[in-house]
C-alpha cells in the first residue's frame, strides 16, 4: 500500500458510491489506473466490502449505547454467534480487562434499547452487562 492507495481508501470511506471517474479526478489519475487499484485492493483483501453510511438526521434519532459484557470463557464463541444475529448490534469488540466484549448498539428508542440489553443479558454464558448510553459524538472519522 502506498500513499495513493491510502488516499483512495480515504475517498472510499467518505463515499463508497463515488464513481471511478470521480475518484480518478480527485486523485489526479486515469480512471483505468484507479479501477486497477481498486480491483487490486479487493483481490488482496484490503477492501472486503462496501457499506451504507446514514445521515446525521437519521443518526440523531437513534439511541446508541455501549454494552460491556462479561462472559463465561468457554461460551464466548456462542455469544458472538448470537450477537451477530441481533440487528441492533452494530459493532462487537473483544477486549481485555474486566469485560470480554463491548457491543455498540443502536436502537430506535430507549424501550427498544432496553429490550436489546435484556436480550443480550439473557444469552447463555453472559454473566453481567453494563450499559453506557452515548450522548454525543465528538469525533467521527
Amino acid at each position: 500500500m502506498d500513499e495513493i492507495d491510502q488516499q483512495l481508501l480515504a475517498l472510499l470511506r467518505e463515499n463508497a458510491r463515488a464513481t471511478t471517474t470521480e475518484l480518478a479526478r480527485k486523485l489526479g489519475m486515469s480512471r483505468t489506473t484507479v479501477q486497477s487499484r481498486i480491483e487490486r485492493l479487493e483481490r488482496s483483501g484490503v477492501v472486503i466490502g462496501y457499506t451504507v453510511r446514514t445521515s446525521a438526521d437519521y443518526q440523531a434519532g437513534l439511541v446508541r449505547a455501549l454494552v460491556m459484557i462479561t462472559a463465561t470463557p468457554k461460551l464466548t464463541p456462542a455469544i458472538e454467534r448470537a450477537l451477530r444475529r441481533v440487528a441492533q448490534v452494530r459493532t462487537l469488540h473483544s477486549v481485555n480487562g474486566i469485560y470480554d466484549f463491548i457491543a455498540g448498539v443502536e436502537a430506535a428508542s430507549v424501550e427498544e434499547l432496553d429490550g436489546v440489553v435484556d436480550r443480550i443479558g439473557a444469552l447463555d454464558g453472559v454473566e453481567r452487562t453494563t450499559t453506557s448510553i452515548m450522548m454525543t459524538t465528538r469525533i467521527d472519522r
